[in-house]
C-alpha cells in the first residue's frame, strides 16, 4: 500500500484535487473532517484541552466549538503565531492518533493507496508516515479570493489565514509533485499522470 501526502495553502483547491484522486480508486482520509467530527466534538479530551489554554470563549452554548472565535485567538492579533502552534501542538497527536487507526484498517482490507488530506503536512509531522508528498498550488490571488467566497471573510482575514501556513515555494522544495489548480491546466491530465507513475490501478 501506497500513503501519498497532499497539502496545500487555503484556497489552492486541494479539497477539488481530492476528489479527482477518489475517482481513481484512492482512498482519501480528510484530516479537517477527522479534526471536525471527531477530535473537537463536544466534551472531547481534544476540546478540553484546548479549552484550559484558550478559555471557555472558544466553546458555543451548548459545549460544541466555536470555530469563529477560535480563529480569531489563532489567525488575529499579535499572539496569533505562538497562539497557532499551540492549537497544532494540542490537536496534531489526536489526529494523528485517529489517522493511523484508519491507515491500519485500510491495510487490513487490502485498500492499495491512501491520500492523507493535510494542510498542515509538514509542520504537523504527518509527512513522516507517507511515502510521497504533493503539494496543491494556485496564484496567491486567486487564492484570495477563492478564501474569501468560501468562507465569507474580508480580504484581510484571508490574507492573513494564507499567509499563517507555508508558501508555495517552500511546498514545492519539500514535496515530490506539485499539481497546479488555477483553472487553467489541465488538472486530470496531471493527476492521471502521477496516478500512472505510482502504479495505483483504480478499482484495487
Amino acid at each position: 500500500m501506497i500513503i501519498i501526502g497532499i497539502c496545500g495553502s487555503s484556497g489552492s483547491g486541494k479539497g477539488y484535487t481530492c476528489e479527482k484522486f477518489k475517482e481513481h480508486g484512492v482512498v482519501h482520509i480528510d484530516t479537517d473532517k477527522v479534526y471536525t467530527t471527531k477530535i473537537v466534538v463536544a466534551g472531547s479530551p481534544c476540546l478540553n484541552e484546548l479549552c484550559m489554554f484558550f478559555g471557555k470563549g472558544i466553546l458555543n452554548s451548548d459545549g460544541s466549538l466555536n470555530k469563529t472565535a477560535l480563529a480569531s485567538k489563532v489567525f488575529e492579533g499579535e499572539n496569533a503565531s505562538q497562539h497557532l502552534k499551540v492549537l497544532n501542538t494540542i490537536t496534531h497527536k489526536y489526529i494523528r492518533s485517529d489517522v493511523e487507526k484508519t491507515i491500519e484498517e485500510c491495510k487490513k482490507n487490502g485498500v492499495s493507496a491512501i491520500l492523507v488530506d493535510a494542510p498542515v503536512l509538514f509542520e504537523s509531522g504527518f509527512d513522516s508516515m507517507c511515502d510521497v508528498t504533493i503539494c496543491v498550488t494556485a496564484p496567491y490571488e486567486m487564492k484570495i479570493q477563492r478564501v474569501m467566497k468560501r468562507d465569507k471573510i474580508p480580504r484581510a482575514k484571508a490574507i492573513a489565514r494564507i499567509q499563517s501556513q507555508l508558501a508555495d515555494e517552500r511546498l514545492r522544495e519539500l514535496c515530490t509533485y506539485e499539481i497546479v489548480n488555477d483553472d487553467k491546466g489541465d488538472l486530470d491530465a496531471k493527476i492521471a499522470s502521477i496516478i500512472r507513475e505510482l502504479k495505483i490501478d483504480k478499482g484495487e
